[in-house]
């Protein structure tokens, strides 16, 4: 299976690329790899797999269809990582959400179903359910989404479902948890806090500290990814969850254990608008294609810390 990987220079794109080019993921052949290089997509992050005579890099945007064109016409399949993603960013100005998100994943499909590719997964969220209370999400739940990003990535999943109505594109989706791992960057909230409590900085927690997320090692996440890339059914939703929900004190008191440092360096800021009491999502219906999450949060997190604190960070990284 060759597939085009877009956003496969980010966070999650590089480490599924990674483990794409191994025999982990034995029925993809090729993989070519799409990203921009924005702040968040950086090279570097795809060092191990440069030599590789199975990997393509091609610096792009999706929202271009002349270059989308030219990649979906080589592939049996696409992957979608592509996406801005941080909530606070899309408060400040939402225009490069819709673009990228909306906009692009609209290219893709369009390329798609020009060129007949046999699947196309679209990586979502759980944050288009909107907050739980109690209990988990299943696929079936109405999407809700409360931030400008979380709405563009609706949005986007809306315009993917239609594709498979409309067009009989053979589409998954899947929405995940709160990853965490290496090479994620460093402003979203377990590396920032690694950054921080190593220079002896306080952690901002938002409000009272007690909004809850359900983890996710990415490794894990990217497993289920192409289990849905390699069984799922057509047209189909699977939320991946990582079983491990923590309040944002919880973390914080974690990584200041695995650092080594004292409770004083948490800080408590006034809370961002519309942000979400509570993520939660039901994971069964991925668990019939194989899915189970490594059931070892702190050994994951703990590899976490290493691997940014051998990246010899620094205050001037903040």
């Amino acid at each position: 299976m060759r597939v085009l990987v877009t956003g496969g220079a980010g966070f999650i794109g590089s480490n599924f690329v990674e483990m794409a080019l191994t025999e982990q993921f034995p029925e993809i052949e090729k993989v070519l790899v799409l990203d921009k290089l924005t702040y968040a997509g950086k090279l570097t992050n795809l060092n191990s797999v440069v030599n590789n005579p199975n990997y393509e890099f091609i610096q792009g945007d999706i929202c271009d269809p002349e270059i989308v064109e030219k990649l979906v016409s080589r592939v049996d399949a696409v992957v979608n990582f592509a996406a801005e993603s941080h909530v606070d960013r899309s408060i400040q100005n939402s225009t490069e959400f819709i673009k990228t998100n909306v906009l692009g994943t609209q290219v893709l499909l369009h390329a798609a179903v020009k060129y007949q590719v046999k699947r196309f997964i679209q990586i979502s969220t759980d944050e288009v359910y909107g907050s739980i209370l109690e209990g988990s999400w299943d696929e079936n739940e109405p999407l809700q989404p409360n931030s400008p990003y979380s709405a563009s990535k609706a949005a986007a999943d809306l315009l993917v479902r239609s594709y498979f109505v409309t067009h009989k594109l053979n589409v998954n989706i899947t929405r995940c948890s709160n990853n965490f791992g290496p090479k994620q960057d460093y402003e979203k909230l377990i590396p920032n806090s690694i950054l921080k409590l190593s220079n002896n900085q306080k952690v901002s927690l938002y409000g009272d500290g007690l909004n809850i997320r359900d983890w996710l090692f990415v490794e894990d996440h990217c497993i289920g990814i192409y289990l849905v890339l390699t069984k799922g059914v057509p047209g189909e939703i699977y939320n991946i969850g990582g079983g491990t929900e923590l309040s944002n004190i919880s973390l914080a008191k974690l990584l200041i254990k695995s650092l080594n440092k004292n409770e004083d360096l948490m800080e408590f800021v006034s809370d961002r608008p519309g942000h979400d009491r509570r993520y939660s999502v039901d994971y069964c219906k991925i668990s019939s294609l194989g899915y189970l999450p490594n059931d070892n949060f702190i050994g994951n997190l703990d590899k976490t810390i290493s691997w940014y604190l051998n990246e010899s960070i620094t205050k001037n990284d903040i």
